[in-house]
Formats: structure tokens, C-alpha cells, sequence
């Protein structure tokens, strides 16, 4: 499996080289705390105009336009994987996304794995590209995340952080 090109920095059309996506709905409990994160992990500091911050909300695959000529992509989302409420899941490498994609049921709705696998298949994603995760607790219509996933948002944050200033040294 090969990867897919990297971007032409010069016909980036004045897109900043690395995104930072957070999906979910504020009004599904943890199904929010990408979004949360993503909100976060803007302020933590002054990221500069390298890094574009994107709440993608639930657009699924008609985000894939906000994909293309990036450099690096870091998604942030809630992401049901078979592990225990509130356990922190980062995940690297196409063949981690294309591979957990494929499996039936391996996400929430929202689904960034599939997204991420879409992009692959069209030729859109950046050579870079991690998600870090949050098992969900709750997905009913309510407005704030459970206590275990609350618990989990400094840690999925960090990991957020560790990623994305990576990638910054990269570009």
C-alpha cells in the first residue's frame, strides 16, 4: 500500500498546511468532546498560520474538500473502538485508519475513520494524519459530557498537543 503524494506547499491556494478537525454534536453528550477538544487545543497557544482549526460538526464525507493540499491533518473526535468509556485512543498511519475503517460498526456515527479512508481512495489526504479519540460513555441528546469522559479530556488534550506540535516541525 503506497501513500498518498504530498502536497505541493506553492499550489496550496493560501490553505494553512496542517488542519486540526473536530467532529461531533454539542447536543449528544460525548459525541461532543471533539469539538471540545478542538476548542482547547486552540487557546493552549498562539498556533500561528500554519494550522487551521475546523469544527466540522457532523458533515461525514462533505468535509473531504477541507482535506485537500494539506500537509497533515489531526482529527478530534468521540470514537467507539470496542474500549471502555473514556479510554484515550490515538491513532497514526494510513493503514491503522484504512484497516479500522473497514471494520463493520468500528465508529460512531461521524464517522472520521471512514472519512479519513475516503480521502485516501480520491487521492485527498495529507501524508500525515492522526486522530486522537475519546470512547464515548453517552450518546443520548443531552448537552455536557459524562463524567468519565471529562476525566479523559486532559489526557486526550495532551496527546492532541504532542501530535500536533509534531507535526508543526515537520512541515
Amino acid at each position: 500500500m503506497s501513500l498518498p503524494n504530498k502536497s505541493d506547499p506553492t499550489q496550496s491556494q493560501g490553505r494553512a498546511p496542517i488542519l486540526v478537525l473536530g467532529l461531533g454534536n454539542l447536543l449528544l453528550t460525548d459525541d461532543a468532546v471533539g469539538l471540545m477538544l478542538l476548542d482547547q487545543l486552540q487557546k493552549l497557544r498562539d498556533w500561528g498560520e500554519a494550522v487551521e482549526f475546523l469544527d466540522g460538526g457532523t458533515r461525514g464525507i462533505v468535509l473531504l474538500g477541507y482535506l485537500e493540499q494539506r500537509q497533515a491533518l489531526l482529527v478530534l473526535d468521540a470514537i467507539a473502538l470496542g474500549d471502555p468509556p473514556g479510554t484515550v485512543r490515538v491513532i497514526e498511519g494510513y493503514e491503522n485508519f484504512l484497516h479500522m475503517a473497514s471494520a463493520p460498526g468500528s465508529a460512531h456515527e461521524g464517522n472520521a475513520l471512514q472519512l479519513l479512508q475516503s480521502a485516501y481512495i480520491i487521492g485527498m489526504a495529507p501524508l500525515k494524519v492522526a486522530v486522537v479519540g475519546v470512547a464515548p460513555e453517552e450518546l443520548e441528546t443531552k448537552i455536557g459530557l459524562s463524567n468519565v469522559v471529562q476525566r479523559a479530556v486532559p489526557e486526550a488534550l495532551q496527546a492532541a498537543h504532542r501530535l500536533l506540535s509534531g507535526m508543526l516541525t515537520e512541515i
